[in-house]
């Protein structure tokens, strides 16, 4: 297919058409925001992402999460590759998904997930210096602090909480709540750990299976942060087996008291699903503020 003849979802990445000599593209299935495409080249498929107007930085924080990620996995988890990146969109390594939920493929993403958590840094915050980040289509502040309980009080309760309540979807009461936590945040953190790398949006849909049972790693929010951010996320939704998780503790097992933090560390993509999308969510976020109040 020619240039000329670029569909008009894609007219905006004519660029990007014509690098990759693209043709046979087709929807497929995506996360929340973006469309998402499959397409051949020359060397074979490759997935598309791209969004007519998106916030600014999206697509190149994604990628530049994708290669941190790339550069500090171990053998048993693999990321796309970026082929192309720019504020529109991104084109990665396509990936032919398989069937998932086994026990031998569970149990190598959880030991997987615990070696890219021992990945250290010397602060909290951004990767490659990036102060901003982007999760969905809400901006996160990730300028850099030397205490968890500060970035996660300073960088994601109290600034999403505004955000949440000046887009009129979230009670103002809950201004009131957060400070009170705020205040609490070096007791309500948990264990004082070293800063891991996080994938930072670790629901089921961006954990990939491929046809050889391999684990994948997808349309990442890689931030410098505590663990146990990531694993309160694989439970906000379901859709990990048992086996990851106790894989991940033989590994590296988590703090005393783990489990009655992961309302407290779900709270952050609760407040971004009440800003992006409303509904229920801004309840969810409330109830789960007051039961740590």
């Amino acid at each position: 297919m020619s240039a000329g003849a670029v569909p008009d979802y894609l007219r905006d990445f004519r660029d990007v058409w014509e690098e990759f000599h693209l043709s046979d593209v087709t929807p497929v299935r995506g996360g929340d925001v973006a469309r998402s495409f499959r397409a051949q080249t020359p060397d074979g498929a490759v997935f598309i992402k791209v969004l007519p107007d998106p916030v600014p930085g999206m697509f190149e924080h994604e990628a530049l999460g994708l290669r941190a990620l790339r550069e500090h996995v171990p053998a048993s988890l693999n990321v796309p590759r970026v082929l192309s990146s720019s504020q529109r969109g991104l084109v990665l390594e396509w990936v032919d998904e398989g069937e998932r939920g086994s026990a031998a493929t569970e149990e190598e993403f959880g030991r997987g997930l615990a070696g890219l958590h021992g990945s250290s840094n010397e602060f909290f915050g951004g990767v490659g210096g990036d102060a901003r980040g982007v999760l969905g289509t809400v901006d996160l502040d990730e300028r850099p602090c030397d205490r968890w309980s500060e970035f996660f009080a300073e960088r994601r309760l109290v600034p999403l909480t505004e955000q949440a309540v000046a887009a009129g979807r979230l009670d103002p009461r809950a201004r009131g709540l957060v400070e009170r936590l705020a205040q609490r945040a070096d007791e309500l953190c948990g264990a004082v750990e070293p800063p891991a790398l996080l994938h930072g949006d670790l629901w089921a849909g961006n954990r990939l299976v491929d046809v050889n049972g391999r684990n994948w790693l997808v349309d990442p929010a890689v931030f410098w942060g505590h663990r146990e951010y990531d694993v309160a996320m694989m439970m906000l939704f379901g859709g990990f087996g048992s086996r990851a998780f106790a894989a991940y503790e033989e590994v590296a097992p988590l703090a005393d008291g783990w489990k009655s933090r992961v309302r407290w560390y779900q709270l952050p993509p609760l407040l971004v699903h009440t800003i992006m999308f409303g509904g229920s969510y801004g309840n969810e976020a409330l109830a789960a503020m007051g039961a740590y109040l």
